[in-house]
């Protein structure tokens, strides 16, 4: 099992453990809106679709020390997701592809303003604002 995996794995059990993080964890929904463009093959363009994706993260806030009113405002919310647990869906119906949130969607009720990835790329941690 590689470093990834590993980590995920230890995630995963503490976002389960009732003595870890399970209270804290919560579903975490997003969406982005694709804009459509130009399709020669039809000779029009092509509607704006929409991306949904669902997993489970833990919502959190950041440092005194973090926040600077500018790029980091008090309000902010920080949301930490595994990545080997966010994956496309619609409507309850999940599929085993893996989503990558963008700055710009829509999750959970706020705006990402920012989106990075822990160096083994085991989870997303997602900068949130109203």
């Amino acid at each position: 099992m590689g470093m990834r995996e590993e980590l995920q794995a230890e995630l995963a059990e503490a976002f389960d453990d009732p003595d870890g993080l399970a209270d804290a964890v919560k579903p975490v929904a997003g969406s982005r809106t694709v804009k459509g463009g130009y399709d020669p093959e039809i000779g029009g363009t092509v509607p704006a679709s929409t991306i949904h994706y669902t997993g489970r993260g833990v919502f959190g806030s950041y440092l005194a020390k973090e926040i600077d009113g500018t790029r980091i405002q008090t309000e902010d919310v920080k949301l930490l997701v595994l990545q080997n647990e966010l994956f496309e869906g619609q409507a309850g119906a999940v599929t085993n592809v893996s989503a990558a949130p963008k700055i710009g969607d829509q999750v959970s009720g706020y705006r990402a303003l920012n989106v990075s990835q822990d160096p083994a790329q085991a989870t997303w941690t997602i900068q949130l604002r109203k």
